[in-house]
């Protein structure tokens, strides 16, 4: 392999992706050098720019520890995480999906909770918010004993391992679906809030004059054996951010109606008033049921 000019450079490259054994893989590879050779071409890179992004992914990943993942909000924030979501659901994309994006702040084991119960674990002020919720099929039949895992920022707009006013794994919890796959169970009313910018990240949104923020949201992901594990996101569509959100989240089928009531609750005096109430109908599709890799612990 002596280099004769720049063209030799991705022929070789691409005749050594090509010995790669798994299939998949291969395919990848191959692509992979053809786009970002081309990309090299594109922008012109500079010898100066090339060493400033690699120690940018350098930073990237000593920026990742168990509370905080760099890479998928970077992935997010370059819409890269929603694309490959909507690609890879709803009919590649070109149908309405209640897939969504994982986010940076999943972790494994919430403690399960029953039905009707509350995934408030320490003192959390905020508006009090109601959630009942089916899962079904496409078909539109129910999905009975799915479990399904929960989560969501606090009122101040912080997940609890960000937060060290917070219980460890408040606003967390795992259902199970009855015969009617509904399940069902009381928390506080989200908020909007802030990635973390005091990274990479951050420097990039900062550069493009873009603001920080993600809309409110209540996270879900939801297993049951012959399914693909549905991963969820439901939007207030009230909030300010819903046009903007940074992270490319926000799709027509995940917004919520997130009712306000000013009246007392007609079944439980102790509910303080305003409360809200959000009903939502999860769809999952058939496929192989395999959990991410929690981006956390």
């Amino acid at each position: 392999m002596i280099i004769e000019n720049h063209h030799d450079v991705t022929r070789d490259a691409l005749a050594v992706m090509a010995r790669t054994q798994n299939p998949r893989q291969r395919e990848i590879l191959a692509s992979l050098v053809t786009h970002l050779h081309a990309f090299i071409r594109d922008v012109r890179l500079t010898e100066a720019e090339f060493r400033e992004a690699t120690a940018l992914l350098n930073e990237i990943g000593k920026l990742t520890s168990d509370s905080h993942n760099e890479m998928v909000l970077m992935a997010g924030s370059l819409g890269v995480s929603s694309l490959v979501c909507l690609l890879n659901n709803g009919d590649g994309g070109n149908t309405e999906t209640s897939q969504s994006l994982l986010g940076p702040f999943w972790r494994l084991n919430a403690p399960h909770v029953a039905n009707g119960g509350t995934i408030i674990r320490s003192d959390t002020p905020g508006d009090p918010l109601l959630v009942t919720a089916r899962v079904i099929d496409r078909a539109g039949a129910p999905i009975a004993g799915a479990e399904v895992d929960v989560w969501h920022a606090s009122p101040v707009g912080l997940y609890e391992n960000q937060d060290p006013e917070q219980a460890e794994m408040n606003l967390r919890g795992k259902f199970t679906t009855d015969a009617d796959g509904r399940f069902w169970f009381s928390t506080v009313k989200m908020v909007g809030y802030p990635i973390p910018t005091d990274g990479v990240v951050g420097r990039l949104l900062a550069a493009q004059n873009r603001h920080p923020y993600r809309p409110a949201h209540l996270h879900a992901l939801i297993v049951k054996p012959g399914f693909k594990v549905l991963i969820s996101q439901v939007y207030d569509p009230k909030d300010p951010h819903i046009d903007t959100d940074v992270q490319f989240g926000v799709t027509r089928a995940l917004l919520g109606d997130y009712v306000r009531h000013e009246e007392p609750h007609p079944s439980d005096a102790g509910i303080a008033t305003p409360w809200y109430a959000l009903d939502y109908t999860y769809v999952m599709e058939p496929g192989e049921t395999v959990l991410p890799r929690p981006p956390i612990k």
